[in-house]
Parts: structure tokens; C-alpha cells; sequence
């Protein structure tokens, strides 16, 4: 990820996809589960504020601590890729859980 803005956009993207298609099916479809699709939304807002939050980490060094400009740079960008990656990674496992509670609030076919 390039920068922050960058994720956020991605983040609020994601959400609001994800909590649009959990209201269309909370009133569409037949049989399904509204209480469940209900938590599911309120999760989703959860999972976005709590991930926006998260994504304003900043570096807590400061050039004077490196040898050279060029070295704090590295270890900046470093810090940046690690904390985004794990965001991303924490994100991304938050979005299968609640997909899979929304699969399961869908009314089930009895064969």
C-alpha cells in the first residue's frame, strides 16, 4: 500500500460495499435472518472506525536519530510497510468472519 489516504479510501470502499450488499439482502431476500444481518452492520461500522483508527500509526523516530537522511527514510518506509501488511492482514481476516456470518444468516434450502 502507497500511502495512508490511499488505504483509508480502500478500507471505506470495502466497508460500505460489504454493508450495502448485508441492508439489500436484509430486505430482499426471503427467510433470511435480520438480526444477524443487523449485527453483521454493526460490525462492519465497528471493523471500519476501529481500522481507520489503527492506520494513523506514525514513526516515533525522528531523522536526528539516523546517520543519514537516507537511513531514517529506509527505516520509516520499513515501519510503514510492516504496520499497513499487518492493518491489512488483521482487516482481511475481520471481512471473512463477518462474511461468514452474513452467509449464515441467508435462509438455508432443505433438500
Amino acid at each position: 500500500m502507497a500511502n495512508k489516504r490511499q488505504l483509508k479510501k480502500q478500507i471505506r470502499y470495502i466497508c460500505g460495499d460489504i454493508a450495502a450488499e448485508c441492508a439489500l439482502a436484509k430486505y430482499i431476500v426471503d427467510g433470511i435472518n435480520r438480526e444477524a444481518m443487523n449485527d453483521a452492520l454493526i460490525k462492519i461500522a465497528d471493523l471500519q472506525e476501529e481500522t481507520l483508527s489503527r492506520v494513523n500509526v506514525t514513526f516515533d523516530k525522528l531523522p536526528k536519530d539516523f546517520e543519514s537522511l537516507k537511513a531514517y527514510n529506509k527505516a520509516k518506509t520499513e515501519f510503514t510497510n510492516k504496520a499497513f501488511a499487518s492493518i491489512n492482514a488483521e482487516f482481511s481476516k475481520d471481512i471473512q468472519e463477518i462474511v461468514k456470518q452474513m452467509n449464515n444468516a441467508l435462509p438455508h434450502k432443505k433438500d
